[in-house]
């Protein structure tokens, strides 16, 4: 009988067998290689994506994943350096709500716990597709700090160390990077090559100057993002416009809004 599903480690060496689930589909995509590229980079620094795979009509398909990395290294401005910090959780369509996302969750747990860690973080909101903390609550997490506008740091504690914090100076991050539209982005999710490329044709046809910075490292996103996503920021005239990818129409409601 086959089995219902598997949770796969990927890694450098497999990942071409398995495949890192977000944008799958297009995999000669710019966004998917940049991808792909930025995985096998960070794997020696502790990066880890494991696979769902579930039984779909008899073939066993990718269809949930979950990321995360020891939080020295960390794509997301907060500052969690004792403890494993997850990335990304999600498990798509018809197979969520079926416990797989906190199997997920249990696993990275036990490998954080297997390697000393302090515990578990991870960066939730309700208004991203990052996951909501329900999924995380339930598994014995607790919100320890919030950042503007939406989001909130929880943790699971294994070790009597300083819990994980966000920065506080917002507003100095989001002012460095002066007048006009910047788009930060970078290699961790593979849908961002398309939102920059849209963000700026739009300011380009609507005569606004605009530029993308592409955070390179951890470092970078932990001491320079303007919000707590981090790895994604769309900041206009020293303010944070979006941390989420917006389409023409939605950029320029938005443009109007603070004009």
């Amino acid at each position: 009988m086959a089995r219902e599903y598997e949770i796969v480690d990927v890694s450098p060496e497999n990942v071409e067998e398995y495949d890192l689930l977000c944008k799958k589909s297009k995999k000669n995509s710019e966004g998917y290689q940049n991808k792909l590229n930025w995985f096998i980079e960070r794997y020696s620094e502790g990066l880890r994506i494991k696979i769902l795979l579930v039984n779909d009509r008899g073939k066993m398909t990718s269809r949930g994943f979950i990321e995360y990395v020891p939080g020295e290294f960390a794509w997301r401005a907060v500052s969690a350096s004792d403890y494993m910090v997850i990335h990304c959780l999600w498990v798509v369509g018809k197979w969520k709500n079926r416990g797989y996302g906190t199997k997920l969750v249990e696993m990275c747990v036990e490998a954080a716990q297997r390697e000393g860690a302090a515990g578990v973080a991870m960066v939730t909101s309700k208004r991203t597709w990052l996951a909501d903390k329900e999924i995380l609550m339930k598994e014995g997490f607790e919100v320890v700090d919030t950042a503007p506008p939406c989001f909130e740091l929880v943790i699971k504690r294994f070790k009597d160390v300083p819990d994980p914090r966000f920065p506080t100076n917002w507003e100095k991050r989001q002012n460095r990077y002066g007048s006009g539209l910047t788009v930060l982005y970078s290699g961790q999710c593979p849908y961002q090559p398309d939102a920059v490329k849209s963000l700026l044709e739009t300011a380009k046809d609507e005569g606004i100057n605009a530029r993308a910075i592409e955070l390179k490292n951890a470092r970078e996103v932990q001491e320079n993002a303007p919000s707590a996503y981090g790895v994604f920021n769309i900041v206009y005239n020293g303010k944070l416009l979006s941390y989420t990818y917006l389409a023409r129409k939605d950029l320029l409601k938005k443009l109007r809004e603070v004009m």
